[in-house]
């Protein structure tokens, strides 16, 4: 806030002012953070000129493989880490050198990061007395937590005399005790079972409707996790952000081939851009010609440009060969998988094997011929450049700037 009159009246006018521009600002901003351990030679550099934007209310991933730097960017703005270039920001305040303790966030860790001589009450209570909430109210808040994540029943328990699945469950619960405004999360469903992470997906869900104003961070490696909770995904590369959208728009029409593939089993078919009209174009692929569907690019697709087409393996059809406008394939390999079969396919005309699941399970025979037919369109182009888009922050849609 600027120095002004200090006549009668402007006092209020400024603090309207005040609240109205803290309220514009994101609950979470990376402006080009950098961090790198060691020196000389022997530095690693564990995150470059990474930057982020996150609006109250908003749910982003971070998803990205192990090493990508997804964890060291939620340590940075947690205060584990310092970072060596940039700076960090919660709702407009400068943090990058306070302690986590006074950033006022809740944070749920791989390690569990649990007092092991405090029973799972007083392991929830911690953080509420930390931040001084009044003694009548904690038992009530902590009873809420433990209830949302399933804990209710082992108040009591020491965490050693419980699973680390519990573990991860209770600290959890730690974090939302304190109802913050900003949630970080660093890959909370790892030890889980697969029926009790899907439950707890459930819950994190709920979890964000019963708190629309808090920013949550997620970090995962887990695509379905991604998908389920985000409303904006920033994939992850070799320490920095290769690309960030919805999760709809990255699943639609990713920006690069290392996103739709990490995104979520792909096909990635080498093409030539034929035509382009509008949103649609035709490709040849191999010996055969497709239409697909084209998103724009910077510059445009031009005539005879290279290109990838993206096409997931479940619009792949896969029956007999006498069936319409279907390519002579044969199984290279299947596998069951519960509710459908992945088939891989040598198709006549196309360079490189593809992926098909078919709905159920197939018993079909290594060597059998069958016949191949793709979706029209059969997919959406991608540049052929691995990490093409790289989104800044001022370029984030829908953010604050």
């Amino acid at each position: 806030m600027s120095d002004g009159d200090t006549q009668p009246g402007s006092a209020i006018a400024t603090d309207a002012a005040e609240t109205a521009t803290t309220a514009a600002e994101p609950a979470i901003v990376f402006d080009r953070v950098g961090v790198s351990y060691g020196r000389g030679r022997k530095t690693t550099v564990a995150l470059t000129d990474f930057t982020l934007r996150v609006a109250a209310g908003e749910t982003v991933a971070l998803l990205g493989p192990s090493g990508s730097g997804k964890s060291t960017a939620l340590k940075a703005l947690a205060g584990f880490v310092r970072p060596t270039s940039g700076a960090v920001r919660l709702a407009g305040r400068d943090v990058t050198g306070l302690s986590p303790a006074k950033r006022g966030i809740g944070v749920v860790v791989q390690s569990y990061a649990l007092f092991p001589h405090m029973r799972v009450h007083d392991n929830v209570a911690f953080g509420l007395q930390a931040h001084r909430v009044p003694r009548k109210e904690i038992g009530g808040r902590v009873a809420e937590a433990l209830a949302m994540v399933g804990m209710a029943a082992y108040a009591e328990r020491l965490p050693r005399e419980l699973s680390g699945g519990q573990q991860q469950r209770v600290a959890i619960a730690r974090a939302l005790a304190i109802r913050p405004k900003v949630l970080l999360l660093d890959e909370p469903l790892a030890a889980l079972d697969a029926q009790l992470r899907q439950s707890m997906l459930g819950e994190l869900q709920e979890l964000r409707k019963a708190l629309p104003d808090t920013a949550m961070l997620y970090v995962t490696h887990d695509q379905a996790e991604a998908l389920a909770l985000a409303d904006r995904i920033a994939v992850m590369r070799d320490a920095r952000l290769v690309d960030i959208d919805t999760a709809e728009n990255l699943w639609q029409r990713p920006p690069s081939d290392f996103t739709a593939a990490f995104l979520g089993g792909v096909n990635l078919l080498p093409c030539t851009v034929n035509r382009v009209s509008g949103t649609a174009a035709l490709v040849t692929v191999g010996t055969f010609t497709l239409r697909a569907e084209a998103p724009d690019i910077p510059g445009g697709w031009g005539m005879d440009a290279p290109g990838v087409l993206c096409v997931r393996p479940h619009t792949v059809r896969v029956g007999a060969t006498s069936e319409r406008n279907a390519v002579r394939g044969i199984v290279v390999s299947t596998v069951w998988r519960g509710a459908s079969t992945r088939l891989r396919l040598k198709v006549d005309g196309l360079r490189d094997e593809i992926t098909a699941d078919v709905p159920g399970r197939l018993d079909t025979a290594v060597g059998a011929i069958a016949g191949v037919r793709f979706p029209d369109p059969a997919g959406v182009l991608i540049p052929p450049i691995i990490g093409a888009a790289v989104t800044s922050a001022p370029d984030e849609p829908g953010i604050p700037k």
